[in-house]
């Protein structure tokens, strides 16, 4: 795939590097990390995209992007909301996957010392793995229209967690629009006492410490400083929203030939916005969305609770809250300068910057956080959104480090046994449900997430705040 340079930090595919392309595709990174994206399909991916009807401005990509299915994972692309189209794989299987940071009022000096004790209490509290059963019931009548329809609102009105957090939540916690008669009893089947549950893969809850402050008057507002411990929660809509992104594909590929629609990829099948097809998967997609936001809720309730049991601590005493959480895998209708658009951020993250109104008003000033999720063996980062990301990638940046490496390959390069005494030499406690999956997850098998953080900092349209190390992580 033909890529030109344009910066330091970004590069450009010309829209007729690929029969069809409508618009150029642009890929934020460095020259190191751009090697290692020439890897694998992901450009031929970006240009596929490019050839979406109503695509507007570019096909993008951030530093973190890997090959996936029809969009590639760290992909970005817009459509107009009049003209364009929504294509179910250019949000992904696991809708609204995402993450939340939770800041405390503990030092690492006030864990150490509990922390194996911790890291049991989280495994006990928090169910994880493949085909885990979460702890929250429901009746047939509230599993479709309680968390489906209300997202996180419907979680702190059961008491998980409190109505304050409900503004740190992208979209306060909650899609608008989503369409409980729009899911299908497989999806619904699937999901079936899965809400409260972690999952597998790079799913997990991390435990934190605040490692180095970056840009101090952005961490005071986010109520972060060195030394602190943090909590950290990866995981998203479960079978629930692979299901319903399963369905929508099946039925897009009849629309694609109904609506003459022709793309060089058939994992990219869309349908125009104003179909009935389109109109059935965003109802669905955003009940989706909101059985995650309140998965994680649940989850960061549990979190809590288990904290104040081992360390035998008062919830004011704790201060365990939110910081912010948000979504990876997504598509929302948002306004910009190019009109109103359709987003599709596929392992991708919004980065809204300064002023923006959706914002909680403490955050207008220094724009919205952005969680970057690395290995559990490397650490994450804390960012914030920027005006220059509101011109050029439609508020998005990177959501996480990136896979270098499969799965397989991974367990074929380490068995889990000898990570898990690896990581506890160096200071981190992970207990996993499954040895081989831990080693799917090895740290080797990602991109450095140093660089992916320093290629969208230097790009301006994410700027560092905080860098986190992990102490201890939980595993599906």
């Amino acid at each position: 795939m033909h890529v030109e340079r344009l910066s330091d930090y970004l590069w450009r595919i010309p829209p007729d590097a690929k029969p069809g392309m409508r618009v150029p595709g642009l890929v934020y990174a460095d020259d190191a990390l751009m090697a290692a994206i020439r890897r694998d399909g992901s450009l031929e991916q970006v240009a596929n995209a490019a050839t979406l009807p109503g695509i507007v401005k570019a096909s993008l990509a951030m530093p973190d992007i890997h090959q996936g299915y029809g969009l590639p994972v760290g992909g970005v692309v817009a459509t107009d909301a009049a003209h364009g189209v929504i294509s179910p794989g250019g949000v992904g299987y696991d809708i609204n996957c995402g993450v939340r940071l939770c800041r405390t009022n503990l030092s690492h000096d006030d864990v150490r010392p509990r922390l194996p004790a911790l890291v049991e209490a989280l495994a006990r509290a928090i169910p994880a793995g493949v085909g885990s059963r979460g702890r929250v019931r429901l009746s047939p009548a509230e599993e479709r229209r309680g968390p489906v329809i209300q997202g996180a609102r419907w979680a702190v009105a059961r008491g998980y967690g409190e109505d304050d957090e409900l503004a740190r939540i992208e979209s306060h916690g909650t899609l608008e629009g989503a369409d409980p008669d729009a899911v299908s009893p497989r999806a619904y089947e699937r999901g079936r006492g899965q809400l409260g549950t972690l999952g597998s893969g790079n799913h997990f809850v991390e435990v934190q410490v605040v490692d180095e402050v970056l840009a101090p008057e952005a961490a005071a507002v986010l109520g972060l400083e060195a030394g602190q411990v943090t909590v950290m929660i990866h995981t998203g809509s479960r079978g629930f929203g692979h299901q319903v992104c399963s369905d929508a594909l099946n039925q897009m590929q009849g629309a694609m030939r109904r609506y003459g629609i022709t793309l060089p990829d058939r994992q990219l099948a869309c349908a125009p916005l104003d179909s009935p097809e389109a109109r059935s998967y965003l109802g669905a997609m955003r009940g989706a969305a909101n059985f995650a936001f309140a998965n994680r809720q649940c989850l960061a309730h549990w979190t809590r609770e288990a904290f104040e049991q081992v360390l035998g601590m008062s919830p004011r005493d704790l201060g365990l809250t939110l910081v912010y959480d948000v979504a990876h895998n997504i598509a929302k209708v948002e306004r910009y300068k190019e009109g109103e658009l359709v987003v599709h951020r596929k392992g991708a993250t919004r980065a809204f910057g300064p002023g923006q109104p959706e914002l909680p008003e403490r955050f207008r000033k220094i724009g919205q956080p952005v969680i970057c999720g690395g290995s559990m063996e490397t650490g994450s980062y804390l960012l914030v959104g920027t005006h220059q990301a509101m011109e050029e990638t439609f508020g998005s940046t990177m959501h996480g480090s990136g896979r270098t490496m499969s799965r397989a390959q991974a367990k074929r390069s380490v068995r889990g046994e000898q990570l898990q005494k690896d990581m506890q030499k160096r200071g981190i406690i992970v207990k996993a449900v499954s040895m081989s999956g831990l080693a799917e997850e090895a740290g080797f098998a990602y991109k450095n997430i140093s660089d992916v953080v320093e290629a969208v900092d230097r790009a301006g349209i994410t700027k560092k705040v905080a860098e986190l190390r992990p102490i201890g992580n939980i595993k599906g």
